[in-house]
């Protein structure tokens, strides 16, 4: 069986699934297996929950004339079929990727383009070889357009990506210490994030530059067509201004303020604006997504409790984003304390990138500096309480309340600092 034989079946379907949990009538199931488990087993329970069909990659669990299909390869059909799915889409696709802020920039592109047009788009994290199909996979006749989200830790993946989503437009937020591990240094992260110039140059579709990145100028300087913001001379330009530790930005003398924090949303809210104007949406209506959008993803995240200002971005973090938030959190008013996780996949670079880190940190004049994980902990930090894990610090702090009006809590999605929260 192949992507172009199972296709009419897929129309009649809901969505596309690989949780077996979330299975509602007329949904196709993959079946994923993992080391320890055999998602085929679940092939009949599947259909008895109402699924319209179901995909195995184990002979004796196949039964066509029930609709459970066998292939030799869950993954690769899931590929191929959200390929032929997006061979039939007449509606324009943004491919986004960067080291860092691409979930929040996408929401705000998906904030802004909702003002006009019905967009799909990546739902929460779901930017990998698995997730990037399923978006591809939920986009139905009623969308007009669909931002896409691609995440990658290793040379090759965004080039994979881009063959599956095939996108109309592109956009890099930046180049950043992000993977280092997986890319083989800084170097390789440059270019492997720019697999995605790759594929929209040689398939003549448009990129949108900040040309405020000296990286992106670079790489992009005889590329057309082009969408640019950032210098005076670019097709938007934008101005910044912050108030009450929230970033905001100006376009033609009209304001639009966030509810993120941290001058490196900036490029974010410029890069949806952009589009936004390129595809002929006014500001006031721009200026409305921006207003509107509230980040709950801890990402940027300010929440307000018992008098204290709280900054939640325990999503991710690697030495760039790590670097800009603190320089951006000491900008705040009144006492500070931060705490800081590890930064994972960064290879033999971790010890120099941690140290540099602490460094950066004490130089910031904090009240406070904790920090949790392992990394941290080798550096035997005297100026700061140092835990292995957010467990020994949540303990710490049910008889220790921190006493700072502002709290940073930021680092890897691994070591999950939000663990903590309820705690301050």
């Amino acid at each position: 069986m192949n992507a172009a034989q199972f296709y009419p079946l897929f129309l009649k379907s809901s969505k596309v699934t690989i949780d077996s949990r979330k299975i509602q009538k007329n949904d196709i199931f993959f079946a994923f297996s993992g080391a320890n488990f055999n998602a085929a087993t679940l092939a009949q329970d599947a259909m008895t929950n109402g699924a319209l069909a179901v995909i195995v990659e184990q002979q004796e669990f196949a039964d066509a004339d029930h609709h459970i299909f066998y292939v030799p390869s869950t993954l690769d059909f899931l590929q191929e079929l959200a390929v032929y799915h997006r061979n039939q889409l007449q509606i324009p696709i943004i491919g986004l990727t960067g080291s860092n802020g691409k979930t929040t920039t996408k929401e705000l592109i998906h904030a802004v383009l909702s003002k006009k047009f019905n967009v799909q788009y990546t739902l929460g994290n779901l930017n990998n070889h698995i997730g990037v199909p399923l978006t591809i996979l939920s986009i139905k006749p009623e969308h007009e357009m669909a931002v896409i989200e691609m995440g990658a830790n290793h040379q090759k993946e965004i080039e994979q990506l881009c063959a599956i989503s095939q996108p109309n437009y592109g956009y890099i937020t930046n180049f950043g210490k992000a993977h280092l591990e997986g890319f083989g240094g800084f170097e390789g992260v440059i270019k492997g994030k720019s697999e995605l110039y790759d594929y929209l140059k040689s398939h003549r579709q448009t990129v949108l530059v900040n040309e405020n990145d000296p990286i992106q100028l670079q790489k992009t300087s005889d590329y057309q067509p082009k969408i640019t913001f950032g210098g005076t001379g670019s097709d938007y330009h934008f101005e910044e201004f912050s108030s009450q530790n929230f970033v905001g930005l100006r376009f033609n003398g009209e304001s639009a303020q966030s509810k993120l924090t941290g001058n490196y949303n900036f490029t974010n809210l410029c890069a949806a604006a952009s589009f936004g104007l390129h595809f002929g949406i006014n500001f006031q209506d721009i200026k409305s997504a921006i207003e509107n959008y509230v980040p709950t993803n801890m990402r940027s995240q300010i929440m307000e409790r018992d008098g204290k200002t709280l900054v939640l971005d325990t999503y991710n973090a690697n030495p760039s984003s790590m670097a800009a938030s603190l320089r951006n959190f000491s900008s705040f008013d009144g006492t500070k304390t931060i705490i800081i996780g590890d930064m994972l996949e960064l290879g033999a670079e971790a010890k120099e990138e941690h140290d540099d880190i602490l460094q950066l940190a004490k130089s910031l004049n904090f009240d406070q500096i904790i920090t949790v994980g392992k990394n941290f902990l080798s550096l035997n930090s005297p100026d700061s309480l140092n835990f292995e894990n957010s467990a020994e610090l949540a303990e710490f702090m049910k008889s220790n309340r921190l006493s700072s009006k502002n709290i940073l809590l930021k680092g890897s999605r691994g070591i999950a600092l939000e663990k903590v929260l309820e705690f301050i």
